[in-house]
């Protein structure tokens, strides 16, 4: 269930109230619809629709060379702390006579970073969909991430990165294959 833009807006009323500010200040007094706005923006990936995404961009051709799409920035919220965590997504796929529209990949990111996330079930989804949208012969994906959970609070180590892969088919089964795909996007 969505909750309104309205009820949003008045539990960030009353966490600013419970931090001990007060909503009436002139630099807080729209903060609770601003925020409520942008938790809004930050979570529609829940809303948004596959299919919407793909939009009948998934065509036919004869390639089985890797397709690679690299260096896609994204930002998502971590679902431990609500803080963010931003990186970078390289996502490759060897077709079986489909392939996808270029512009499908990143919004299929987009589609689930916009999800409260953990970096590791992120990689598995955006692999997951690419293999049963496309059926692929192989799907190969790895995201490096900075968490503001681990650089703000906690151990508070700014500078680390968190990197996680996933390969399926000829990405897992062909040596050959990964480290093409590996030494592509360093």
């Amino acid at each position: 269930m969505i909750c309104s833009e309205n009820k949003v807006e008045n539990l960030f009323k009353k966490i600013i109230i419970q931090i001990g500010e007060n909503t009436n200040r002139k630099g807080l007094k729209k903060t609770p619809i601003r925020a409520a706005r942008a938790i809004r923006f930050l979570t529609q990936g829940y809303q948004i629709k596959l299919q919407d995404i793909l939009n009948d961009a998934i065509f036919s051709a004869e390639t089985n060379s890797m397709i690679l799409v690299k260096n896609i920035e994204f930002y998502s919220l971590c679902e431990h702390h609500l803080l963010p965590i931003s990186g970078r997504c390289h996502i490759a796929y060897i077709p079986k006579k489909k392939i996808i529209g270029l512009s499908k990949i990143p919004r299929i990111v987009d589609m689930f970073c916009r999800r409260l996330q953990m970096q590791e079930n992120l990689t598995k989804e955006i692999a997951c969909c690419l293999e049963s949208v496309i059926k692929p012969q192989g799907v190969a994906v790895v995201i490096e991430g900075k968490h503001f959970c681990m650089s703000m609070r906690g151990v508070k180590k700014q500078f680390s990165v968190m990197t996680t892969s996933l390969m399926l088919g000829l990405f897992q089964n062909n040596y050959h294959i990964r480290e093409e795909f590996l030494h592509l996007i360093k």
